[in-house]
C-alpha cells in the first residue's frame, strides 16, 4: 500500500515528527517552525500540510489515534506513524541520503536563458540577488549563535549543509559579477548569431 505514497521532503518530515509523538496538524506545523525546517520543506501553506497528511494516512504510514476537543479550540485530529509507517521512514530516508536526484531548480534555468538580456542588464539584477545571499547566509547562521551550549552538532547538520552550498554559489557569483563588469563574460546577439549559424552548418553536414 505504502507504494502508492511518493516520497516527499515534507512527507518525510511529518512521519519523522510523529515517530516522536501523536501530533494534530497545528502541532505538526508549530514544531516545523520551531525546530526550523522550514529552511529545507516548503511549510508556507497550511493546505500543503494537510494534503500531505491525506496522502500519508491514505497509504497507510499514519493513522488517526483520536479527536481532541477544547472549548477554545476546533476540533482538532491526532495522527500517529503506524509500523508501516515506520518502515517507510527508513526507507525513505536512506533513499534521500544516499541517492542524488535529479532536479530542477529556478535558478540553473534562468541561467541557461539569461542570454535573453545584455550583460549590462544582466550585471546589476545578479547584484540582487547577491545581496539576498548575505541576508539568507544571516538568517541560516542564526541558529548557530542562538543555539544553548553543548547543542549536538545533528540538530543544525541541514543549516550547516545549506551554509557551504550558500558558500559556493556566493563565491561563483561574485566572479560572475566581476567577469561581467569588467567585460570578461560578454555576449551580443551578433555573437550569439555567428555562433548559432556556425551550428547550423555542422548539423547540415551530418
Amino acid at each position: 500500500m505504502s507504494a502508492s505514497v511518493k516520497s516527499s521532503p515534507l512527507g518525510l518530515t511529518v512521519l519523522t515528527l510523529l515517530h516522536h509523538r501523536p501530533l494534530h496538524p497545528y502541532g505538526i506545523q508549530r514544531l516545523l517552525k520551531q525546530w526550523g525546517k522550514e529552511q529545507v520543506v516548503n511549510v508556507g501553506q497550511r493546505a500543503g500540510l494537510y494534503r500531505t497528511i491525506e496522502r500519508l494516512q491514505a497509504g497507510g504510514l499514519i493513522t488517526v489515534r483520536q479527536t481532541e476537543r477544547d472549548q477554545q479550540y476546533p476540533e482538532r485530529t491526532v495522527y500517529e506513524v503506524t509500523d508501516e509507517g515506520r518502515a517507510v521512514t527508513r526507507e525513505w530516508l536512506e533513499q534521500m541520503l544516499s541517492a542524488p536526484k535529479a532536479e530542477f531548480p529556478l535558478f540553473p534555468a534562468a541561467l541557461s536563458n539569461m542570454l535573453m538580456l545584455n550583460p549590462d542588464e544582466v550585471a546589476p539584477i545578479l547584484e540582487q540577488r547577491a545581496a539576498r545571499l548575505a541576508a539568507q547566509r544571516a538568517d541560516l547562521e542564526r541558529p548557530f549563535t542562538e543555539a544553548p551550549t553543548g547543542l549536538p552538532r545533528i540538530t543544525l547538520i541541514e543549516n550547516e549543509y545549506l551554509l557551504a552550498v550558500l558558500d559556493a554559489e556566493q563565491r561563483w557569483l561574485h566572479g560572475v559579477i566581476s567577469d561581467l563588469r569588467d567585460g570578461t563574460l560578454t555576449w551580443s546577439p551578433e555573437m550569439l548569431a555567428t555562433f548559432q549559424e556556425a551550428g547550423s552548418g555542422d548539423a547540415s553536414r551530418d
